[in-house]
């Protein structure tokens, strides 16, 4: 079977610039890592192809110096790296990322199961994978927690719920946002680490994808950040002291106060 895992070079600190005139983050020169939940999805992948044989291909779209994130994931075990990079999808939303996965994913061909992490650390938006289920028209269950059983046609997947779980049965081709509590990602080995330097990997355009213009970057991102600023300070709270109920009635008049708009 075919396991296809995206994943994303993040900034490795918050000490990052944004660009006054586009509102994104500019990324240059800044230190990088794979984004923390997606070590997770390369983790099951590999697992997965333990389990039922087959191969494992990380894509991910992002400037030439991604490719040390596909280098990483292959020490740890996947067999093929794809970098989706054009000057194109600079300024991508969530959509228009989704969408460009979607393309590089489609030209893969068959596979049986795309697993994400459940969210960027530096988006936090856990939009774009089902996001590329909903382009590919793939049935999805996020939040992955375990995957119970698998074969050739159909997965069950225990699902986090807030106060639980719930138990899936979800048909293969599918695709799967998976959480921390799913594995712990193994260490590359040695020998990973020296096939990851000679490995070849795949470098994809725009054109090479056949995604269109009008679908990525700036232009074909339907949600614009309009201004991105610090937040000021937080000013001193007020100490309540006294007797129970006068406590509770001076912070219900406070409250009220706040409500209403007429707080000192």
């Amino acid at each position: 079977m075919h396991f296809i895992v995206c994943i994303k070079q993040v900034p490795e600190t918050t000490d990052v610039k944004i660009n006054a005139e586009t509102n994104t983050l500019m990324r240059e020169g800044v230190a990088a890592i794979i984004n923390p939940f997606d070590m997770y999805a390369i983790e099951e992948a590999i697992r997965l192809k333990e389990r039922l044989g087959g191969k494992v291909t990380a894509v991910t779209m992002g400037p030439p110096q991604a490719e040390a994130a596909l280098r990483e994931a292959i020490a740890m075990g996947v067999d093929t790296g794809v970098l989706v990079s054009d000057r194109a999808f600079a300024g991508s939303d969530t959509w228009a990322t989704s969408y460009t996965l979607a393309c590089a994913i489609r030209k893969l061909g068959e596979f049986g199961v795309v697993l994400c992490g459940k969210q960027a650390s530096d988006g936090d938006t856990a939009q774009v994978g089902p996001g590329i289920a909903t382009h590919l028209d793939l049935p999805q269950v996020t939040y992955v927690r375990k995957i119970e059983t698998i074969d050739e046609h159909h997965l069950v997947a225990e699902r986090l719920l807030e106060s639980g779980y719930e138990v899936i049965d979800i048909p293969i081709p599918c695709l799967l946002t998976v959480v921390k509590e799913i594995n712990e990602p193994r260490l590359p080995s040695l020998k990973g680490k020296m096939a990851a330097r000679k490995a070849e990997l795949v470098k994809w355009t725009a054109n090479d994808i056949g995604a269109t213009a009008d679908k990525t970057g700036l232009n074909g991102s339907p949600t614009k950040v309009v201004r991105i600023f610090t937040p000021p300070p937080r000013q001193g709270g007020k100490r309540l002291e006294g007797e129970p109920d006068q406590v509770v009635a001076e912070l219900v008049k406070e409250l009220k106060s706040v409500v209403l708009g007429t707080a000192s």
